[in-house]
């Protein structure tokens, strides 16, 4: 059985708890040797990279579950409004935030996210521009309730949380 699953659950707890991570610690909080951890993430990004890739996984599992079927024949309003109802839940914390979490590499983290996340979030060309701004207008209420969330930096209570829904739910009625 691979130790993939458990270095990257460890240095996931490692990020939830505000740790610096590096391939030593991960590899100690795994109980494995550096060596041994590199067997499996030859490189910090490779580690790093992986936990984005774990994140964003547990992240569409549960988005997906919002949807009637798959994201690929989802309209914009119904992949964007899936991951409002997420973000209303509350339950991002600091390992949400795995692509800030080494400045040297944060573009590249960062590019990885945004590739993963865009079949969800992307709107096209097509959809006129008041849809676009209202599609967009969502996703950005859905994106500071996850930073604030991961943060614990003022996120709203439960009345602010159904008024926001409130609000999004109106802007996307009038995305369809």
């Amino acid at each position: 059985m691979s130790a993939r699953p458990q270095i990257l659950d460890g240095a996931i707890a490692m990020l939830r708890a505000g740790e610096s991570l590096s391939l030593e610690s991960a590899a100690k909080h795994a109980g494995l040797t550096k060596p041994g951890l590199m067997y499996h993430f030859p490189t910090k990004e490779a580690l790093m990279l992986a936990l984005v890739d774990r994140v964003v996984d547990d992240w569409e599992r549960e988005v997906a579950a919002q949807l009637d079927g798959p994201v690929e024949s989802a309209a914009p309003a119904d992949r964007i409004g899936a991951y409002l109802e997420w973000a209303l839940k509350g339950e991002a914390d600091l390992s949400d935030l795995v692509m800030f979490a080494d400045p040297r590499l944060c573009e590249r983290l960062t590019a990885r996210w945004t590739e993963r996340m865009r079949p969800w979030l992307a709107v096209p060309d097509h959809v006129p521009a008041p849809e676009r701004a209202r599609l967009a207008a969502v996703r950005l209420i859905a994106d500071g309730l996850w930073f604030a969330d991961a943060m614990d930096n003022l996120p709203p209570d439960v009345q602010e949380r159904e008024a926001l829904r409130d609000l999004a739910q109106s802007l996307l009625e009038g995305a369809r």
